[in-house]
């Protein structure tokens, strides 16, 4: 049987620093920590994890709280927390909460019960709001879909900005009348792009129109059917903006059965960026957020917390780009 000192001489390192690797592999340079997992994976070697866990207080265990692991978006910033946590030498637990307050404080209790070190939170809800226990003790990051004035860190995008540009990117192009699908009703993300989308109709000095506003939930289904309701009005929209990519597919999906043409009758635009917006016919118009990012920084920020490290930013904001594609035309180009 394989033992820590083999492993060392096989990455030619010192004992302690195949140990501190196993224990801290955030406190080990990247080259070196490679050179010990692979040495590790080479030999076979098998530390005691009970043992380890012991002395470092440590499960190695991090918590990702995941409204809905179908919504394209989510499974992005899961691989790029799942690629940070392997990294770092963590474990990454999946919890599949479907937005349920009760399911999200029994995972997170998880920290509490010593076997998980700390949580990462995707949707605005503190699972820990009703607790006793000092912020210290959980360490939490709450990401994506943040909560205002919250105490724990965050990492965002700036929702309203984005919408803004957007918005303003189709006034640009001749848009008067924009049809805009919502997102969920109480989702942060939805107020944020609805303010955005307000502030680029009133500073372009357009009248803000209810009828030109529905209702959806992020689905396929809500894209479908809101492109529906929007496009049956006596005056109806030349262009739609869709809060999220997987509406704006629906939406596309809808058009296109009732026999009009993107861009050419309605122009089309979303948000997210998702890997399925470059192949629609025609390719779509939408904000690009780094979701893999999101992951990456939530992991990093959760093992500074557990570590007790400072945090350079306890709110980071992550960068956005309007993405231009096919969907979008001028009105004057697409003949309206």
């Amino acid at each position: 049987m394989s033992n820590i000192r083999e492993v060392a001489r096989l990455a030619g390192v010192s004992v302690a620093t195949v140990s501190r690797t196993l224990k801290s592999p955030e406190r080990v340079l990247p080259d070196t920590r490679e050179r010990v997992m692979a040495a590790v994976q080479q030999t076979g070697y098998r530390p005691n994890l009970m043992a380890v866990q012991f002395r470092s207080r440590r499960t190695g265990n991090l918590v990702i709280l995941v409204p809905t692991i179908a919504n394209t978006f989510f499974a992005r910033v899961i691989s790029g927390a799942q690629k940070a946590a392997q990294a770092a030498g963590y474990r990454l637990l999946l919890c599949d909460t479907r937005g349920q307050a009760s399911l999200e404080r029994q995972f997170a209790d998880l920290v509490h019960a010593h076997q998980a070190d700390g949580v990462i939170q995707l949707r605005a809800y503190d699972p820990f709001e009703e607790s006793a226990a000092e912020p210290a003790l959980a360490p939490i990051v709450n990401a994506c879909e943040v909560i205002r004035h919250g105490r724990h860190p965050t990492i965002s995008l700036d929702n309203v900005a984005a919408a803004k540009a957007m918005t303003e990117y189709l006034i640009a192009m001749g848009h008067q009348r924009i049809g805009l699908i919502k997102g969920p009703k109480g989702s942060p993300l939805t107020r944020d792009r609805l303010a955005g989308y307000e502030a680029a109709l009133r500073d372009a000095g357009l009248a803000l129109d209810h009828t030109l506003i529905c209702h959806g939930d992020f689905t396929l289904d809500a894209g479908y059917s809101g492109a529906g309701k929007l496009l049956a009005l006596d005056h109806r929209p030349s262009a739609l903006f869709c809060e999220n990519d997987e509406m704006a597919i629906g939406a596309l999906k809808w058009i296109k059965e009732q026999g009009l043409r993107v861009p050419e009758d309605i122009s089309l635009a979303g948000f997210d960026d998702i890997p399925m917006a470059a192949y629609c016919d025609p390719p779509l118009t939408t904000i690009a957020q780094p979701a893999e990012m999101f992951g990456e920084k939530a992991v990093e920020m959760l093992i500074a917390l557990i570590e007790k490290q400072p945090l350079p930013q306890r709110h980071v904001v992550l960068p956005f780009a309007l993405t231009k594609r096919d969907s979008t035309a001028r009105v004057d180009q697409a003949g309206r």
